[in-house]
C-alpha cells in the first residue's frame, strides 16, 4: 500500500480491467493508447474518449479518458454511451445478410421486389431505374438523399421510402460510388418487410439481446440518456463548445417520434460494439451462438464494389455495409490489408483487422472533424492500439 501511495499519478491513469480482460501493463507503465487520448484531451481536440481493443478470446484493453461533460466535470466512464452514427451501417449490412441466410432475400435482388414503391424510381430524364440491394449497401445505387424539411413528419422507415423515390436517381446504378444514406435506409426497410418485424425490434431480438449489447439502441431510455457523452465542436479560439446531435432536430434523445435511421441512428458503448466486432472477427459466432455463417461474413466484409473508387480515405473498397481497406496508407497504415469497419460523423471509429485478429473501437463525440475517417486522432489511436 505504501508503494502505491508514493505513485498516485501512475495509478490513476491505468484502465480498470474487466473480469474477462487480459492482464494489462505493469503498475509503472502507461499504455500508449492512454497517452494518445490524454494528449488529445489536453489539446482540446476532444473532451474525452472510451477505447477498446479485443480479440477472438476477449478484451485485450479498454480505457476511459477525459470527461463526458466538461461543464459538469463528469468523468468519462467505460459504460458512457455515444451516438455512433454511421457505425450503424455495418449492423444493417449484418441484418441483411441474416435475412439472406434465412432465404428471405438475395443481395442481388431488385429493391422493388420487396418495396413496390421503388417500381416508380426514375432518373432525371424520367426514365425508369432499377437498383439492387447490393448497390444500396455498396453506395453505388445513385439514390438521392433526403434530409431536413424533406423528412418532416416521417416517423417510420416505411414512411421514408416514398420520399426517397420522389427524388431522381443521380447516376446509372453501379457506375460510380457516392456515399448514400437512402440506400442503407432502404436496406433496413427491406429487413422489416421480409422479417415481419420493425427494424429496432429485429435488431434487439436477433443481435443486441443475444450478444449482450444492453446499451445499443435507437431510442435511449431516460437512464441511458443520463450516460450519453456530451457532444462538442471546436471554436475558432481552439476551445470546445457544446453542440447537439445533428440528426435529432428539436426532439429529445429519448423521443421515439422519429424513424430508426438504419444508416446512422444507433447509440452504443465501446464494450457493446466490441462484442459485435468480436462476433464478426470470429466468423459470425460468439459465446457458442452463431449469428452468421463464415461465408456470409466473408461476403459482406470483402470488396463488393469492383474497381470503383470509394471511401473517405485512399486505398479503400466497399463491402456490404462495410468499408474495406485494400491498401493501408496514411491514416490506415497501422492496420493490415483487408481490415474492415466504419467511422461515424462525430469521430467514432471501429475497425476489425483479420490478420492481427484485433477489434479496435474508439468512441468520441466531436461534431466538426473535417474528415472523421481521416482524422489524426484515428491515426494515432490505431498506431498505439496496434502494439497491444
Amino acid at each position: 500500500m505504501k508503494a502505491l501511495l508514493l505513485l498516485p499519478a501512475m495509478v490513476f491513469v491505468l484502465p480498470c480491467q474487466a473480469q474477462d480482460e487480459k492482464p494489462g501493463p505493469s503498475a509503472l507503465e502507461v499504455p500508449p493508447v492512454i497517452e494518445v487520448m490524454d494528449k488529445a484531451v489536453g489539446a482540446k481536440e476532444i473532451s474525452g474518449a472510451v477505447t477498446f481493443v479485443g480479440d477472438k478470446d476477449g478484451i485485450v484493453f479498454s480505457s476511459a479518458n477525459g470527461f463526458a461533460d466538461l461543464g459538469k466535470k463528469t468523468a468519462m466512464e467505460k459504460d458512457s454511451i455515444f451516438w455512433i452514427a454511421s457505425m450503424t451501417k455495418p449492423i444493417t449490412g449484418t441484418a441483411v445478410m441474416m435475412m439472406q441466410e434465412a432465404g428471405k432475400l438475395s443481395v442481388d435482388d431488385p429493391v422493388s421486389k420487396y418495396l413496390p414503391e421503388f417500381k416508380d424510381l426514375k432518373d432525371a430524364e424520367g426514365k425508369p431505374v432499377t437498383i439492387t440491394i447490393r448497390q444500396c449497401l455498396t453506395h453505388s445505387s445513385g439514390l438521392s438523399d433526403v434530409r431536413g424539411p424533406e423528412v418532416e413528419g416521417v416517423a417510420t422507415l416505411k414512411d421514408l421510402m416514398p420520399r426517397i423515390v420522389a427524388k431522381p436517381v443521380k447516376f446509372a446504378p453501379g457506375s460510380k460510388w457516392e456515399y448514400c444514406q437512402s440506400g442503407i435506409n432502404a436496406a433496413g426497410r427491406i429487413v422489416e418487410v421480409v422479417s415481419g418485424e420493425d427494424y429496432p425490434a429485429f435488431l434487439a431480438k436477433h443481435l443486441f439481446e443475444p450478444l449482450g449489447m444492453k446499451d445499443t439502441t435507437f431510442y435511449p431510455s431516460v437512464a441511458q440518456a443520463a450516460r450519453i457523452a456530451t457532444s462538442y465542436k471546436r471554436t475558432d479560439a481552439g476551445a470546445l463548445e457544446k453542440t447537439g446531435l445533428s440528426f435529432l432536430g428539436n426532439k429529445a434523445v429519448t423521443s421515439k417520434d422519429r424513424y430508426p435511421l438504419a444508416n446512422g441512428g444507433l447509440f452504443s458503448t465501446a464494450e457493446d460494439y466490441g462484442k459485435f466486432g468480436r462476433m464478426i472477427l470470429r466468423g459470425g459466432e460468439l459465446d457458442g451462438k452463431r449469428y452468421l455463417k463464415e461465408e456470409s461474413v466473408k461476403q459482406m466484409t470483402t470488396v463488393q464494389s469492383g474497381d470503383l473508387k470509394t471511401g473517405f480515405t485512399p486505398g479503400n473498397g466497399w463491402g456490404l455495409g462495410w468499408c474495406v481497406i485494400r491498401e493501408p496508407q496514411g491514416v490506415t497504415a497501422a492496420v493490415s490489408p483487408g481490415t474492415y469497419g466504419h467511422g461515424g460523423a462525430y469521430g467514432t471509429q471501429a475497425w476489425i483487422d483479420p490478420v492481427k485478429e484485433r477489434v479496435y473501437v474508439m468512441l468520441v463525440q466531436r461534431a466538426d472533424f473535417p474528415n472523421s475517417d481521416g482524422s489524426g486522432l484515428r491515426k494515432a489511436f490505431q498506431e498505439a492500439a496496434a502494439g497491444l
